[in-house]
């Protein structure tokens, strides 16, 4: 079977599984407010779905992103995209060409590693797995990997999967770097609003850095494909000169981001107190464990990293413990082909139930995961 097949066969039974416990896709499992419900449910009600939305979203979606960042309309524009992938393959197909380098973090998030490289750009992974690091990129990491052939620089901040985040001092010294070599800054924030501080790229280099903006994380809208990139104007009239959707994304999803938006302050600190907590009492349990540890805590995202390397068995074959358990984790190999043999990741974003489900079979699924001999194939 070809490879794309196998891999939409795989989610496929995911997606219809049913009750499946989602704790691998950092998607936010939580009940969504009232507010966005209904804003979904009005949208279809008045059939505004017959129609193509506009083609850089509505205006008051753009305007509510510009004001989450905190950025200016002067120095800022939205292009509102079919999620946050697409806002990176426009900017990856668009700003990439041969001969020219794109410099990112190991591990990191592989999509945008594979449309530079369709793009004919050569890939630069810097190894951040390690805890004199802080598992962070350092300054003097970037500075070494980065000369007057890097195109861009990629930065998951917080990043996926570590959950590590990168303080203003250390978000100036990398823009003050690609500055120095004319180099764009993709600054993918995905995760920011679980963060206890973020500081944006854009603040110290407007003019070349691009902010990669997300609903799926944390309003919980990743099957509805609700996205957008925020760069300067001149930036963004190149980006939307020629985007895959020209006709506007999904008028329901951006419905139901405006009303998210409007209900962030009420809503989502609960949402990231209760992530917190899943946060703890998985900690807690891999305590009781032996091999098994959380690389970084508190992660600053909705994730944890778990090694499993010391405890002598694959992440694939712990994935597939839990799976016969009806429980989704994610190895670390899909993020990461150097590091991804030590660990697992876990999302936190999902009831408590789930969490709770996760943490009592764990000494149970590490037992288990030593004696399967044939694992199913994971992607």
């Amino acid at each position: 079977m070809r490879k794309f097949e196998a891999r939409n066969q795989h989610f496929d039974s995911l997606v219809n599984e049913p009750g499946l416990k989602w704790l691998g896709q950092n998607t936010n499992h939580f009940k969504p407010h009232p507010a966005v419900v209904e804003a979904m449910l009005a949208s279809i009600k008045a059939e505004e779905f017959h129609a193509y939305a506009p083609p850089a979203g509505l205006e008051e979606l753009r305007s509510l992103i510009l004001q989450d960042l905190g950025l200016s309309a002067e120095n800022a524009s939205v292009l509102v995209t079919d999620g946050a992938v697409e806002a990176l393959y426009t900017t990856c197909r668009d700003l990439c060409e041969p001969g020219v380098n794109f410099v990112t973090t190991d591990p990191g998030w592989k999509w945008p590693m594979a449309f530079a490289k369709a793009s004919g750009s050569s890939i630069i992974e810097i190894p951040i797995y390690k805890p004199e690091n802080g598992y962070k990129l350092t300054v003097s990491q970037l500075e070494a990997a980065v000369n007057d052939k890097t195109r861009i620089i990629y930065l998951v901040d917080p990043n996926n999967p570590l959950g590590t985040c990168h303080t203003e001092q250390e978000i100036k010294a990398f823009t003050d770097i690609a500055r120095r070599h004319n180099a764009y800054f993709l600054h993918d924030c995905t995760y920011r609003h679980f963060a206890d501080g973020h500081s944006l790229a854009a603040q110290f280099y407007p003019e070349r850095t691009i902010t990669i903006y997300s609903f799926s994380k944390w309003l919980g809208l990743a099957g509805m494909r609700i996205g957008a990139l925020v760069a300067h104007p001149d930036l963004v009239d190149r980006l939307a000169g020629a985007p895959p959707n020209n006709l506007g994304s999904n008028i329901v999803s951006q419905r139901a981001a405006i009303a998210g938006l409007k209900i962030r302050d009420e809503w989502f600190p609960d949402i990231n107190r209760r992530q917190r907590r899943n946060q703890a009492e998985i900690v807690r349990a891999t305590l009781q464990v032996p091999g098994i540890q959380v690389v970084n805590y508190p992660s600053q995202a909705n994730l944890l990293v778990i090694e499993c390397i010391e405890a002598g068995i694959t992440p694939e074959a712990l994935c597939q413990a839990y799976r016969e358990e009806g429980i989704m984790i994610r190895q670390g190999t899909y993020h990461t082909a150097t590091f991804g043999h030590r660990f697992v990741k876990v999302s936190t974003t999902v009831p408590e139930e789930w969490a709770d489900a996760f943490c009592q079979l764990l000494p149970a699924m590490v037992e288990k995961a030593r004696s399967l001999k044939q694992i199913t194939n994971l992607f």
